[in-house]
């Protein structure tokens, strides 16, 4: 026993060191980008919720098994008790038992651990919640309740009912390992020429029956405790004409669920009683009533009523619910926001009207982003090595006019190294960093068909009114290897004719690797001996990790979600990502539940957060743009100092801000039902829109949001809009088309034009 603990310590001592070295490489990351507090806050918030899910398991484990210990020692065993134990039978001897019963205790507390620490982030916003000022129609709480302190609520439900079954299976388990529960078959107690009848028979002395009977108690208790929230998570039901509660769960399952908690209640103090004082009849009388009014309330009766009485008059039953489906759902994606304006449709074009538009005629879109993409890739990619990833769409000011531009990052992608050249050294010291981006309008074409580039080649020839002083991308969509800077070599800047410029890193991204110690913790981390053994790194080297702009903000705010589209922009002669980041949800009451690009579930979304990437230095910047929002303002009281007002901003980033695309698809998606305000209509769906197909490579597919430079009806210049159009179901003439405005003086506001009806606009 002294050997296997020792063995166990050691392994404890490993993992422990373990983890020290793998988090450390991390708080060096935080530390360098100023984030340590964000970094400890997430550490601390995991450990503190996984400790005490495992403190609060072990402890109801633990006190339940010295009190079976304590009731076998405290009753004699009677002699067909004190025979061979069932477990002796099987041949597992007491002590093999105890180390199975004790390491499936240790393994199933450390499953529960992980899984509670995973949930840090649900109970540090449950702890800072923050209200949303409206209330649900049926019992008029706030929905902050429904989005931050139900989920905890059914948490902690969740995991007292796993804790309490666990006691009870480990308590079996120690009963029938010291005979004090045993399993007989009788078949194998009667004469040889008697027919056997195989029927078990359990023998159970007094204690451990109360104490088994106790413990079915807790479980029923806080059953009863699922049951009262279960009339909360109707609001989340999919069983009547809309999202949400409707009539047979208002009518019916709402008072069924109070009255079988009641019930469970009742039930559990019965088993208590049992406990205390044995009474056969009143635990099998309870029972079965117990488990017949769950039948008949939660089961029977709603499907009786659902049938003979809501079906034959669904529309009348349904309405007032479905009208609160379209209430919450337009507030839960802020369609209640939208300005719905008629647009009379003309069809006398006239030059006076293009002459009149001209920023909207010059800014009409002629290049598609995938051919361009090929375009880019073909006549600037200059070496094998460079890649375009993407094409952003944004707009800049060209010659004293407001255009639109396409533009890509030109990013070195480290896989592409011819064979012989795809070193170590070259990898990680040498080929560190992307260079410069291409550009070009959006209507333009030279006449070789190619588009018109404003910026290009190495180093960038800029024909357009910006300054890039730092065109070095160390920082982007493809930079996935970690990289050293200020190192003993040059790094390959770019290329030049048949020779190579070379550099050395100035700004201030990456983590200090100088020392020893340092080397040999990145050398674990990255499991890479060369980082250890390397003669090319000296006190004033940096190691530059988590370069990948996604990987990079997730890392920083993992409880964020994320726009599937980066985009690059280019502000006081530097490069920079600008990422979307939005606050979701799918606990918002009567909200019908949608899905994001990643796949999420979600019925509340919000785009709160702007964040900023320097390509060169990796500073990471998060900007509250969306202060009203109530996860926002949960996640600044828990993050103090992570999150910078949107008036900080720099004014030359401010300038390229931008409507995002997954958050518009999602509202315009939403939108096509949802406009219809009234139930009876909605009902019937008699005004239902689709989203038009086009036809791309001689295939048709759904028209994606598009950024346009519109001037607006009714505006007096034109501004940077994101759009799309839609058709009545399975027609293809347009009926209306949303507008999502970008310019910072009328961000975010979103504008329906509605087309005649009578009127058929192809």
């Amino acid at each position: 026993m002294k050997k296997k603990l020792a063995v166990a310590a050691v392994l404890m001592g490993m993992l422990l060191l373990w983890w020290i070295i793998s988090i450390y490489p991390d708080w060096l990351w935080f530390e360098e980008l100023g984030y340590s507090p964000v970094f400890w806050t997430m550490l601390l918030g995991k450990f503190i919720t996984g400790a005490i899910v495992w403190l609060v398991f072990s402890t109801i484990v633990i006190v339940n098994l010295l009190v079976a210990s304590r009731v076998i020692s405290s009753e004699k065993l009677k002699p067909v008790q004190s025979a061979e134990t069932y477990l002796a039978q099987m041949g597992i001897s007491k002590r093999t038992a105890n180390l199975v019963l004790v390491a499936v205790m240790l393994f199933i507390g450390f499953i529960l651990c992980l899984n509670a620490s995973s949930q840090w982030d649900m109970i540090l916003r449950y702890l800072n919640q923050a209200s949303f000022g409206n209330k649900d129609p049926i019992f008029h709480r706030d929905v902050s309740f429904y989005v931050f302190s139900l989920p905890v609520y059914m948490f902690v439900q969740g995991q007292f009912k796993i804790f309490f079954i666990f006691a009870l299976l480990a308590s079996v388990v120690w009963y029938l390992k010291n005979g004090a529960l045993q399993v007989i078959n009788m078949g194998d107690f009667i004469q040889p020429d008697a027919k056997p009848t195989g029927l078990p028979k359990i023998s159970i002395i007094p204690g451990a029956k109360r104490h088994l009977v106790f413990l079915g108690g807790l479980v029923v208790l806080v059953l009863a405790w699922g049951y009262y929230l279960k009339m909360f998570t109707l609001f989340y039901s999919t069983s009547a004409a809309a999202f949400g509660a409707g009539y047979t769960d208002v009518m019916v399952r709402i008072p069924a669920y109070k009255i079988l908690a009641g019930m469970s209640v009742l039930f559990a103090l019965a088993l208590l009683w049992c406990s205390i004082r044995w009474r056969y009849k009143i635990l099998v009388l309870g029972g079965g009533i117990w488990i017949l009014s769950i039948f008949l309330l939660s089961t029977a009766i709603p499907i009786l009523v659902q049938k003979f009485i809501v079906k034959p008059n669904e529309l009348t039953k349904e309405s007032p619910y479905i009208e609160n489906n379209i209430q919450f759902t337009n507030l839960a994606y802020k369609l209640d926001k939208i300005k719905e304006v008629n647009f009379p449709v003309s069809d006398k074009l006239t030059m006076h009207d293009v002459n009149a538009d001209k920023s909207t005629v010059q800014n009409i879109r002629i290049w598609d982003k995938r051919p361009l993409l090929q375009t880019y890739n073909q006549i600037q990619a200059i070496r094998l090595y460079y890649d375009f990833h993407d094409v952003d769409v944004d707009r800049y000011v060209v010659e004293n006019n407001y255009r639109q531009i396409m533009l890509s990052a030109r990013e070195f992608v480290q896989d592409r190294l011819p064979s012989q050249a795809n070193t170590w050294v070259n990898r990680h010291l040498i080929y560190t960093h992307g260079y410069g981006l291409a550009a070009s309008p959006v209507n333009e074409v030279t006449t070789e068909g190619l588009p018109n580039l404003l910026i290009k080649d190495l180093p960038p020839a800029i024909n357009m009114d910006v300054k890039i002083t730092h065109p070095e991308i160390y920082y982007g969509e493809k930079t996935l290897d970690y990289v050293f800077v200020n190192t003993k070599t040059k790094e390959f800047d770019y290329p030049k004719g048949d020779k190579n410029v070379y550099t050395h890193y100035q700004g201030k991204g990456g983590v200090p690797i100088g020392s020893f110690l340092r080397r040999l913790l990145f050398s674990i981390q990255f499991l890479d001996p060369q980082i250890l053994f390397t003669n090319y790194l000296s006190p004033k080297s940096r190691i530059m990790y988590y370069r990948q702009i996604d990987r990079r903000v997730r890392a920083i705010a993992p409880f964020l979600a994320y726009d599937s589209d980066p985009y690059l922009v280019i502000a006081s002669g530097k490069l920079y990502w600008i990422q979307d980041a939005y606050t979701i949800s799918n606990m918002y009451p009567y909200s019908t539940r949608g899905v994001a690009t990643s796949n999420i579930q979600l019925n509340y979304i919000r785009n709160s957060v702007k964040v900023t990437i320097d390509a060169y230095n990796g500073d990471v910047s998060f900007y509250v743009i969306d202060k009203e929002d109530p996860i926002i303002k949960s996640y600044t009281s828990i993050f103090p100092g992570l999150f910078k007002p949107f008036d900080e901003m720099p004014d030359g980033l401010k300038r390229h801000i931008r409507y995002p695309k997954d958050l518009f698809k999602i509202q315009a998606d939403i939108y096509r039902v949802y406009h219809m305000k009234d139930s009876q209509v909605f009902y019937n769906q008699e005004d239902l829109w689709q989203i038009p197909n086009e036809i791309y490579e001689s295939a048709p597919q759904k028209i994606q949001p598009y950024y346009i430079i519109i001037r607006l009806p009714k505006e007096q210049r034109s501004e940077f809009v994101l759009m799309i159009p839609f058709t009545p179901s399975t027609k293809q003439n347009m009926i209306a088309w949303m507008a999502a405005r970008c310019d910072p003086d009328n961000y975010g506001t979103l504008i329906v034009y509605k087309l005649p009806k009578e009127k058929l606009v192809f």
